[in-house]
């Protein structure tokens, strides 16, 4: 009995620190940064678009049935869009079963790259030019930033882009192609 009365003042001793301001453990910040994950696409066809599920199914190309599920924002513009459209899907991998959705673009549905803000925050896009064609490396010559509000629209002109949150960088390295384009998350 004495070691569970000891253990409680303990364990409330430690409780009052915390709400008295006592400094929290700084183990997060003594962690190794993160390397970035790798950017991957999907690319096929729309199937459908439910509104009562927040989802997106697509056709890959390679055949499989996929279903993406987006705030109502991104459902409201994708259901702009008809079955057998065009997409594709950007993504970061986070763990080896979850993945997070940059983007989900409809290549030919404009006559140049339109980008929509479907974030839920204001944002900045980071664009420039390909080297060779790609991306990746990092892209060549000058980076332009465009600030878009939420639910704004912008138009990009440069080869490569990337978008970020105000005040924080990103390196244009995702190709931009002719077609509008739903922000869904920014990446650092």
């Amino acid at each position: 009995m004495r070691w569970l009365r000891s253990g409680a003042y303990s364990a409330a001793a430690v409780l009052l620190g915390f709400a008295f301001g006592a400094a929290a453990p700084r183990a997060a910040a003594q962690a190794p940064a993160e390397a970035p994950r790798p950017h991957k696409s999907v690319y096929g066809k729309l199937a459908s678009v439910d509104k009562t599920r927040n989802g997106v199914v697509m056709k890959s190309d390679s055949g499989e049935r996929l279903t993406w599920r987006f705030d109502p924002a991104v459902i409201a513009e994708a259901a702009r869009f008809k079955p057998g459209d065009p997409m594709i899907v950007i993504y970061r991998q986070v763990t080896p079963n979850q993945k997070r959705v940059t983007a989900v673009a409809f290549p030919g549905s404009a006559s140049t790259p339109i980008y929509v803000n479907t974030t839920g925050s204001r944002i900045v896009v980071r664009t420039s030019g390909a080297v060779n064609g790609e991306c990746s490396p990092p892209a060549a010559g000058p980076v332009s930033e465009v600030t878009i509000p939420s639910g704004g629209v912008a138009e990009v002109l440069e080869a490569c882009w990337c978008c970020a949150l105000p005040g924080e960088a990103c390196t244009p390295g995702n190709k931009s192609g002719l077609g509008r384009a739903l922000l869904v998350q920014c990446f650092k």
